[in-house]
């Protein structure tokens, strides 16, 4: 189970509520694993720094998917602020955190989370650069 969260522009339907504007995927939170970053390399969002940049463009609103609205130092805690798996016991159905690794993609990342295995690249805190469809 996870959260995406996205950036749209505050121009919203006022009948419907329907983003009139365009909507971009920033990630997806997920409970112990890094912060799925969406980059979007055709677009030029290559890391946290363009992410930044556009939250902070004049009208721009970010979202989870409940329709929850943050600020940016929300989002970014959401992506910075993360920890706290418990790595002395290996998951419920695996038989060692090797197995778990090669079933789920993953490897031991900081903070005791998961990183993505298959990604564009790590992070230099706890997120991890994810490219394509991933919601």
């Amino acid at each position: 189970m996870g959260t995406n969260y996205y950036l749209s522009s505050s121009d919203r339907c006022t009948h419907c509520g329907h983003d009139a504007g365009e909507e971009l995927h920033i990630g997806k939170s997920s409970g112990g694993w890094c912060f799925s970053l969406h980059v979007i390399p055709d677009r030029g969002i290559n890391s946290l720094d363009d992410w930044r940049k556009l939250w902070n463009e004049l009208g721009r609103v970010i979202r989870d998917e409940y329709q929850t609205i943050l600020t940016p130092a929300e989002m970014e805690a959401q992506i910075v602020e993360r920890g706290s798996r418990d790595l002395s016991k290996v998951p419920m159905g695996y038989i060692s955190w090797e197995h778990f690794h090669s079933v789920n993609g993953s490897k031991p990342g900081p903070n005791g989370l998961l990183r993505h295995s298959f990604c564009a690249g790590h992070g230099p805190g706890p997120y991890d650069y994810i490219t394509g469809d991933f919601s």
